[in-house]
């Protein structure tokens, strides 16, 4: 069997995003502008598979992979990527699936976030959530704004994430990265003493239970900027999963917590471009402003799609408003990115709202007079000879 970072170097030569390898049936298959394409590779054994891989991973973490049959765990191959990889075991054989995380950190220009991101990253504290379903592209937003970030703010950032992903430098910011079962036993752990590491900015790279949610939010509300992630569709779905999280008792004062502290939710979702040159996301923005915390304090979360709608002031938009902007622009295809709306009569409705030309105004009737001599005023009544004067005078 050829190397895995073989494999990997393929992967990125081909413009996939991620690698997976089956060996029950000894085949590896790339993942291509969403789309999963067999490699033309000679086919492999579980343990060839198993000895190729096991010399990529340090010695812990085979220990812990033979432990709890599972590992989440990062690599890098020299002059070619990093990446973020995943072994497990299905059927008794293992299996591992990689996905490429670039070296270079887009921008927000280059992702087009929209104007709202801008007004985040500027926050002084509060709480951002970024969400969107696996493989969205989440964390190269989170990545695009921690670099903007850092290059124009004098602040700490720490980071912690399973595993560290896109590697910063410090540039106008000092940036700390640290990564689970590495540098810190848990999220909420590391979140538990983050605060008295004098950080400005906090990156929490998933909230994925009730104390790391509690202490995310928590940090937010001793005056922190934190960023976080969720795997939820859009964002009502956001705020009504942090609130679930928590027994029924203390519900209420976490809805009250969210209102106070809750800056922005940004939910995402990939489209397939019409140019074959990959995939383009969509994005719905959520804006706490007055309105929409008090919707979510009085527990009225389903309204506050209505407030997405109308909210273009404030620079938020619906993923249907942004998926028809798409399919205006040439972007994308509208079969495809009817596939992505939440509700497909509400984007078709929108799109044929866009592409509706103004009607022309009806013609005016030609005057029998002659257009350039206007009509003149009808004369007062008035004295004789001065009919420009009124009849009587009020002394």
């Amino acid at each position: 069997m050829q190397s895995i970072e073989t494999f990997l170097a393929k992967c990125v030569e081909m413009g996939g995003s991620d690698l997976h390898f089956k060996t029950d049936t000894g085949r590896a298959y790339v993942r291509v502008n969403g789309d999963l394409v067999g490699l033309d590779a000679a086919p492999f054994t579980d343990a060839e598979f198993r000895t190729a891989l096991f010399q990529v991973l340090k010695i812990n973490q085979i220990a812990k992979f033979e432990r709890d049959l599972e590992l989440d765990f990062a690599m890098e191959v020299v002059g070619v990527s990093r990446f973020r990889g995943n072994a497990y075991q299905q059927r008794g054989h293992m299996q591992a699936a990689f996905r490429v995380i670039p070296y270079e950190v887009k921008s927000m220009e280059d992702l087009q976030l929209p104007a709202a991101c801008y007004d985040f990253i500027e926050r002084p504290r509060g709480l951002v959530l970024v969400t969107g379903p696996a493989g969205s592209g989440k964390s190269t937003s989170l990545a695009a704004m921690l670099d903007r970030i850092n290059r124009t703010q004098p602040v700490h950032i720490v980071t912690v994430e399973d595993p560290v992903e896109f590697v910063h430098d410090d540039h106008k910011a000092l940036i700390n990265q640290r990564e689970l079962e590495v540098d810190t036993n848990s999220f909420a752990h590391a979140l538990k003493y983050v605060l008295r590491q004098d950080p400005d900015v906090i990156l929490v790279g998933e909230m994925r239970d009730l104390e790391t949610i509690h202490l995310a939010i928590t940090a937010a509300e001793t005056g922190h900027l934190v960023f976080g992630t969720l795997h939820t569709v859009d964002a009502i779905q956001t705020v009504d999963r942090i609130v679930d999280v928590f027994p029924m008792h203390s519900q209420q004062q976490v809805r009250m917590q969210l209102s106070v502290n809750l800056v922005g939710v940004l939910s995402q979702t990939l489209v397939r471009r019409n140019d074959g040159r990959g995939r383009v996301a969509a994005y719905e923005v959520l804006v706490a402003n007055s309105a929409v915390r008090n919707l979510i304090r009085e527990s009225k979360t389903y309204q506050i799609n209505s407030l997405i709608q109308t909210g273009a002031r404030q620079k938020m938009q619906t993923l249907d408003q942004s998926l028809a902007r798409l399919v205006e622009k040439g972007i994308v295809d509208q079969d495809e990115a009817r596939t992505r709306a939440k509700d497909a009569p509400e984007f078709d409705r929108l799109l044929k709202l866009m592409r509706e030309i103004p009607a022309s105004p009806p013609p005016v009737a030609p005057s029998s007079q002659n257009p350039e001599t206007p009509k003149a005023p009808p004369p007062s009544a008035g004295v004789r000879g001065q009919p420009n004067r009124p009849a009587f005078r009020r002394d």
